[in-house]
């Protein structure tokens, strides 16, 4: 054990100064309350990230394609369906799955209440992720019945109770269209997905009704959503599919079509190192007033070490042991709070929060291992970097006045 370290271990643990203590377990508080801080705001962060990206994405995909035209609206434009360019985006390794769909705008009439709203038609090749994860009641569309299946619908809770609608009555949807059609349509199941804009709007239902509603033919369609395996290579695989992509068709990206969420979104990062900067510098200054306190306590004896022979290095280095073995401890104390609030969050949910501005009705939690050892690293090193500065005081005291101190 060489001399540093070994002194560094007695101020630590056999220390009899009782004002010192004090500062120094406030330092370790402020690391702990800073690493925690920092924990939870990466992890709630991507935790929403995650939950919103994961609910828009499984309503409309991450890539749309519909027809190059200037139509706007809800009322598809329709196009055949190109077996072999379907092929060509299914073979990317890029892509999860490619899938039809189309979309009609409709009235709902029920219990003396009227709704407007987007039949959303989709066939047996749908992913129902997102909404068997949001069912609060009944089931999805099953299409094992072909027929049973065209007159099945999914609303929304909000459309749901906004017309007096539960799982198994029966609606009427009026088609404005010429001549104008009506359809007796029976809900199987009630979903919340928590996103304004599809809980409002959007009623799921069988592609084959809205291909009977506009005499389109079983291999034509209003356009196709396309998942792929890894949100982060959105930009590379909508550039590989608009490759591949036949000049009647154009495609969007999930980003275009929902900017106001995705800019959102963008703005958390933006607050997280904001909030990340403020908790190190105050975990650091915490740190500092620590390390001037204890080496002004221990003038005297840095005094004594000095008329001893020992160099300015050896004697910066006792406190900069010293302050590390404090900042371990801080850090330790730190991980068992942020983790322990996560897990316990993560289990739990206790944690609420109003659906209706924040698109899900709990605090998610999304960390990593990687995450963990970067925010305890990088703050461990920020410290003992920053506290080079301070330790550099012991080079200023003299010997002779020092040991005269008091």
């Amino acid at each position: 054990m060489n001399f540093s370290s070994f002194i560094a271990q007695r101020l630590t643990f056999q220390s009899k100064r009782t004002f010192s203590k004090l500062i120094v377990r406030i330092a370790i508080v402020g690391i702990m309350l800073g690493l925690g801080v920092m924990i939870l705001s990466i992890a709630i962060v991507k935790g929403f990230k995650r939950e919103i990206q994961d609910k828009v994405r499984g309503f409309a995909g991450d890539i749309q394609i519909t027809k190059f035209d200037n139509n706007f609206s809800y009322e598809n434009s329709p196009f055949m369906v190109d077996t072999g360019f379907v092929r060509k985006v299914q073979a990317s390794p890029l892509v999860k799955e490619i899938m039809p769909y189309a979309t009609k705008p409709g009235i709902i009439k029920a219990n003396g209440e009227i709704e407007g709203v987007v039949l959303k038609g989709v066939d047996k090749s749908y992913d129902w992720g997102i909404f068997k994860s949001t069912l609060v009641g009944g089931k999805v569309i099953d299409f094992a019945d072909s027929a049973a299946s065209q007159n099945q619908v999914m609303l929304s809770s909000r459309i749901a109770n906004r017309l007096k609608l539960k799982v198994g009555d029966d609606l009427l949807m009026y088609f404005i269209q010429e001549p104008m059609r009506k359809r007796k349509l029976n809900i199987v199941g009630v979903y919340s997905v928590g996103v304004e804009d599809v809980d409002k709007t959007f009623v799921i239902g069988n592609l084959a009704l809205i291909q009977r509603l506009n005499g389109w033919t079983h291999r034509e369609a209003g356009g196709f959503e396309i998942q792929i395996k890894d949100f982060d290579n959105l930009t590379q695989a909508s550039n590989e599919v608009n490759t591949v992509l036949p000049t009647y068709l154009r495609l969007y990206t999930i980003n275009e079509t929902y900017p106001a969420i995705f800019e959102w979104l963008s703005l958390l990062d933006v607050n997280t190192q904001v909030m990340l900067v403020l908790m190190i510098i105050v975990a650091t200054i915490n740190m500092i007033s620590a390390l001037l306190i204890m080496i002004l306590e221990r003038t005297a004896m840095i005094g004594m070490f000095k008329a001893l022979g020992a160099t300015n290095w050896s004697i910066q280095s006792v406190f900069l042991y010293n302050a590390a073995y404090l900042i371990g401890v801080g850090l330790l104390l730190g991980n068992t709070f942020g983790l322990g609030i996560s897990w316990f969050q993560q289990k739990t949910h206790f944690f609420k929060l109003d659906q209706a501005s924040y698109y899900m009705n709990f605090v998610p939690i999304e960390l990593t291992v990687f995450d963990v050892v970067v925010l305890n690293v990088g703050t461990l090193v920020i410290c003992l970097v920053v506290l080079l500065l301070p330790s550099m005081l012991v080079s200023r005291i003299q010997p002779v006045k020092a040991i005269r101190f008091k």
